[in-house]
């Protein structure tokens, strides 16, 4: 790699680094969501709702091509942090009673 372009991805990863902390805080705040949600919820069954993970990922694909970003990366990124989401969930799910 030339010295020009060592320069220019550094300051490309500290643009990616940046990046990554907004994304932090913004899934600080879907986790705290996500903990409200699950107070409400009575039974584990509750934890997975199919159909509204499919709206979820239909609009994240809408959401994708309208922003002309690859629709397999965002459906792979939310797939997997709905799956993340589902098993904080299920370790942490508390029965009422």
């Amino acid at each position: 790699m030339s010295p020009n372009n060592k320069k220019k991805l550094i300051i490309l990863r500290k643009k990616l680094d940046l990046l990554d902390n907004q994304l932090i805080k913004i899934l600080k705040k879907r986790f705290n969501v996500v903990q409200s949600v699950l107070k409400l919820k009575e039974k584990k069954s509750e934890i997975i709702d199919k159909k509204r993970i499919n709206v979820i990922l239909n609009n994240i694909k809408k959401k994708s091509k309208k922003n002309k970003i690859d629709t397999r990366i965002t459906l792979k990124v939310w797939k997997s942090m709905i799956n993340a989401f589902i098993q904080y969930e299920f370790r942490n799910f508390k029965k009422k009673k």
